[in-house]
């Protein structure tokens, strides 16, 4: 997940064998659970106020951070 001031804009999908590996596993387990509605709900949020990164100009502090995609 990328995340401006705690507000999810994007997720990167695991490669199958991430999904494998139980390190990885076990570290997305203690993560917090977000549902569709909750990212749809932010991606809203960040759409009005016109800050999601990957729609709209802006200037970051770390935009080297940002997915390409």
């Amino acid at each position: 997940m990328y995340f401006i001031q705690n507000v999810p804009f994007t997720f990167d999908e695991l490669p199958d064998i991430a999904k494998e590996d139980l390190e990885i596993v076990t570290l997305a387990e203690q993560e917090k659970k977000w549902e569709p509605e909750d990212l749809y709900k932010a991606y809203s949020y960040l759409m009005e106020e016109e800050c999601h990164p990957m729609m709209f100009e802006m200037e970051l502090e770390n935009p080297e951070l940002v997915p390409v995609d």
